[in-house]
């Protein structure tokens, strides 16, 4: 949606007769939006039955549930104890290869229509905050008097919007649907929270496709939700950092007539030569001049590439590493999966098509030689307590250079390995082994008065001599 023609252009021109008094283009065009309204206020219920929303969601359920169509099949008692299955079997894998315990998620077998209807409310709370931007970043860059002219039908303008981002966005959402394989296929949580969900049909079809058994694209898969899982259950930080980026994008959304300025300038109609103007108008057939929707927030789309790059690498490292000899096809099946995310149904045109967000892909391939580097360097272990504050995480240069992240890591070892409750425990034991020696030559000293007799009397003769 940035940088797109949603939404619709308010354009509007001086009189014929030249005059632009305010009085008159109030009235002029106050007649004209009169009229308009009319015109307008006999649309469908459709059209209105956003409650109020940006985003008219019960028009993109409809389409989008339009678009799966009749091929989408239902789950059946035999799809939902595979999709168990193999999640329950490669669970036990990846213990050998992560320090994250298992999610302990609810599996669940889905169908198109099911993710449509599950990650619907998690596609909602990405959606919102940008289409609500852009929204106000268009309104801002109309003229005031333009913005004081449409008031009176300016729900009607925000009705017709609301429609139009719900079918592009249910046509979008429809495609995703009959593509997507997992829950989290994007690297981003928009299935239920505690929720490991497997799409049984779509997994058939990709097996077809890649010449591979359906039982092992199952179990990689199953491997590759199930590994998503453990960061998202147990790096509590995560996704909710994922979407934070998305909200702190569409904050800094704004509007961008700079084409449109630069074609009036090149116009010059204080030149008053008509064949310049003319060859300007000329020229200006068949350019964008569209207001563009760009977001000042830049940084918080790299650090969503950045992030989803750290997660998928994370995941393909540490499922390779799990199915080993185990799944033989599992370098094919990396290599299909790589494919995929270059040509479609990948995280950024997933972002691209639904939430507005275009960015590069992903360098999940630089991420996991990273976490291959640091897996060397450090361990399993010290790897994975990378996870547990966004801090600790490699930033955007470390993925084309490593070293000086891993050299972090092995100079914080000592740190890393320090014991707060064992150093305490050894200082109590220090103190009062300390205490006990003190009291031990304390024995061996006799006090004042535990003199004996004798020392008293060669103490009296000393005195007397004296």
């Amino acid at each position: 949606m940035a940088n797109s023609n949603f939404g619709f252009n308010f354009g509007f021109g001086k009189r014929d007769d030249g005059n632009d008094d305010n009085n008159d283009f109030n009235g002029g065009i106050g007649d004209f939006l009169n009229d308009l309204g009319q015109m307008l206020s006999g649309l469908g219920s459709s059209m209105n039955s956003s409650d109020g929303e940006s985003v008219n969601y019960s028009m993109t359920e409809r389409i989008a549930r339009q678009q799966i169509g009749a091929q989408d099949r239902p789950i059946t008692n035999t799809d939902q104890q595979q999709v168990q299955d193999a999640v329950r079997i490669v669970e036990l894998w990846l213990d050998d290869a992560t320090y994250l315990p298992a999610s302990e998620n609810k599996v669940v077998a889905w169908n198109a229509t099911d993710w449509l209807t599950n990650t619907l409310p998690a596609w909602k709370r990405m959606i919102n905050p940008v289409v609500a931007q852009m929204n106000e970043a268009r309104l801002s860059g109309l003229p005031e008097e333009v913005r004081d002219a449409i008031g009176p039908i300016l729900g009607i303008f925000s009705s017709m919007s609301s429609a139009n981002f719900g079918a592009q966005l249910g046509n979008a959402l429809g495609d995703l649907a009959t593509q997507s394989l997992s829950g989290s296929d994007f690297g981003i949580q928009v299935a239920p929270e505690h929720t490991t969900a497997l799409l049984p049909h779509s997994v058939n079809h990709i097996a077809r496709e890649i010449a591979v058994s359906p039982q092992d694209v199952l179990m990689y898969l199953a491997a590759r939700e199930a590994a998503r899982q453990r960061l998202f259950r147990h790096v509590h930080w995560l996704s909710e950092r994922l979407v934070s980026s998305v909200e702190e994008y569409a904050a800094g959304l704004e509007l961008d007539n700079s084409a449109m300025e630069e074609a009036m300038r090149n116009i010059n109609l204080e030149s008053q030569d008509p064949a310049a103007i003319q060859d300007a108008l000329n020229q200006m057939q068949g350019m964008d001049l569209e207001p563009k929707i760009r977001s000042r927030n830049t940084g918080a789309t790299t650090r969503l590439e950045t992030l989803l790059a750290l997660v998928e690498g994370w995941v393909e490292l540490v499922v390779t590493n799990a199915l080993g000899d185990r799944v033989p096809a599992t370098a094919a099946l990396n290599e299909a999966w790589q494919r995929r995310r270059r040509t479609g149904g990948s995280a950024e045109k997933a972002f691209a098509s639904v939430v507005g967000i275009e960015f590069a892909a992903p360098k999940v391939s630089e991420a996991k030689e990273l976490w291959k580097r640091v897996t060397v360097a450090v361990g399993e272990e010290r790897r994975d307590k990378v996870w547990d504050h966004p801090d600790f995480l490699p930033l955007a240069e470390h993925l084309d250079n490593s070293a000086e992240f891993i050299d972090s890591l092995l100079d914080d070892a000592d740190t890393a390995n320090f014991d707060p409750i064992a150093e305490i425990t050894a200082l109590e034991e220090m103190l009062a082994q300390k205490s006990e020696e003190e009291q031990a030559e304390q024995k061996e000293w006799p006090k004042p008065k535990d003199q004996k007799p004798e020392d008293n009397q060669d103490k009296k003769s000393d005195d007397s001599d004296k």
